[in-house]
């Protein structure tokens, strides 16, 4: 007599994934998503597996319980950017509550929001999507789920969800094992083997953005002190969240998701909250030691006659992973007025790369290059179609890179820039060697961001620079003008 087989539990996976900048005027358009990652069903399965994003933990998890299926439903990504339209927001949620129609039932779900995703009328953009979710799934449904951990959390997107786990390093390099996690909380879950309780900590506290940078202090103490505190009360998980300071939002701040099983000691009247209690007290008498200082371009310029090259220096004022234009010249203008040679910049322009594309390799004419139109005589060296791969873990977990028509020029100076049709973050040194450039041949390389370029350009620079800069980005989150942030908050009172 046959015996049938159980039927293996089927779990979603979806997301929307945006980091958003509500002080850049330009609005996140539906065709940003669309030239970032617009992936529905197994097509979200063909760019992620065998990569090292935390869907691609994911899938191995899922993959190898012989008791679970994977359903992709939609994952939506756009480069950081300004508020998404209303438009946009809403036609991506309606696309992705028909996807999953399509494939209920399932007996669970596993979500990756970035956690800073805000839209046009939904401040906490996250916190609706997840709660509509949760609406169309009943409470029985278990929900886990992926966060960046400059996720500004609501308590709306921890009630909506049943185990939430940020990345642990920040470069992310850690997204593969984060999905990994989420996915065997899961599994665990729909086993019967843990109930999870989580709980969200805000603390009246942003830490600065420079001072985020995990494998160094003061965050290198914070993640050691999380992770004791995780195996001392036998937590399942505990997650940092650093926050992302460029939010005018009532979640804008650092802070904490605890994670429990209700069947040990979570199960306690109030455990969670009085051990939320001591991390709250923790973070508070250490707050000076996350605001940091801020280094400008004049104070650091003496000591690169001294420093072992090439020097990374990172344009903090145009970090384009926070979501700025990637466009300034700041840093180019000024380190060529003190007649500095042996550069790397790599800039977004589209109208540079149209006047270069007139040109053939060897041809010498003038270009007005970025935000503020810095001309300069320019050897034009190639064009490319700016396509290129990375297979190692990198932040952001990206393998597919294109940055558009893509022009590389050498100025009057003898200074390289890069220029490129499409926004590009500088997340891989692949960026440089995939078009034949060697990194080890200049003195400084400029990479507009704060931390996340670390990963990418520490194999080739022993000296990294952060530097103030202006822009949408800059460092100092005091300088901008908030009208929904929580207060008290730390450093703004």
């Amino acid at each position: 007599m046959a015996i049938n087989p159980v039927p293996k539990k089927r779990i979603a996976l979806l997301g929307i994934y945006h980091e958003t900048n509500t002080f850049i005027e330009t609005p996140t358009t539906l065709d940003d998503f669309k030239n970032g990652y617009w992936l529905a069903g197994n097509a979200i399965r063909t760019e992620y597996e065998g990569a090292n994003h935390e869907i691609s933990g994911v899938i191995d998890l899922i993959d190898s319980s012989i008791d679970m299926e994977l359903v992709p439903v939609l994952y939506v990504s756009a480069t950081p950017g300004g508020l998404i339209e209303k438009e946009t927001y809403e036609y991506i949620v309606n696309q992705m509550m028909l996807a999953l129609d399509a494939v209920l039932p399932v007996d669970g779900c596993i979500v990756v929001p970035h956690g800073a995703g805000v839209a046009e009328s939904y401040a906490d953009m996250d916190g609706h999507w997840l709660a509509l979710l949760r609406n169309k799934l009943g409470m029985e449904i278990p929900v886990t789920g992926t966060l960046d951990p400059h996720a500004n959390v609501s308590h709306v997107m921890v009630a909506a969800t049943d185990a939430l786990v940020a990345y642990s390093t920040n470069p992310h390099v850690d997204q593969y094992e984060t999905g990994r996690r989420a996915a065997t909380i899961m599994a665990e879950m729909l086993r019967g083997n843990i109930s999870p309780v989580q709980q969200l900590i805000q603390l009246p506290l942003a830490i600065s953005i420079e001072q985020q940078y995990t494998s160094h202090e003061p965050c290198k103490s914070l993640y050691a002190y999380a992770q004791n505190f995780q195996y001392q009360y036998k937590l399942l998980s505990i997650s940092v969240l650093l926050g992302f300071p460029y939010a005018d939002v009532a979640e804008m701040g650092s802070g904490f998701i605890i994670i429990g099983d209700k069947n040990t000691l979570a199960r306690k009247v109030g455990f969670l909250a009085d051990k939320g209690g001591e991390l709250h007290a923790y973070m508070l008498a250490r707050k000076k030691d996350f605001n940091g200082s801020k280094n400008d371009i004049e104070t650091l310029l003496t000591s690169l006659l001294t420093i072992p090259r090439p020097v990374l220096m990172l344009d903090m004022g145009d970090n384009v992973g926070a979501g700025s234009a990637g466009n300034s010249t700041f840093l180019l203008e000024y380190l060529e007025g003190q007649n500095i040679s042996k550069l790397f910049i790599c800039i977004h322009d589209s109208l540079a790369v149209q006047e270069a594309c007139k040109h053939q390799p060897g041809d010498s004419f003038e270009l007005i290059i970025g935000e503020k139109g810095y001309k300069s005589m320019v050897l034009l060296k190639q064009i490319s179609d700016g396509i290129f791969t990375e297979d190692t873990p990198k932040h952001g977990g990206f393998v597919n890179y294109d940055m558009g028509i893509t022009a590389i020029v050498e100025t009057a100076k003898g200074n390289t820039m890069m220029l490129t049709t499409k926004r590009t973050p500088p997340y891989s040194l692949r960026q440089m060697t995939a078009f034949g450039i060697e990194p080890g041949s200049f003195d400084i390389i400029i990479a507009k961001g704060v931390n996340a370029p670390i990963a990418a350009y520490e194999q080739v620079c022993p000296t990294i620079m952060q530097v103030n800069t202006p822009g949408v980005t800059q460092a100092d989150m005091t300088l901008f003008k908030y009208k929904n942030r929580r207060k008290p908050m730390f450093p703004f009172e």
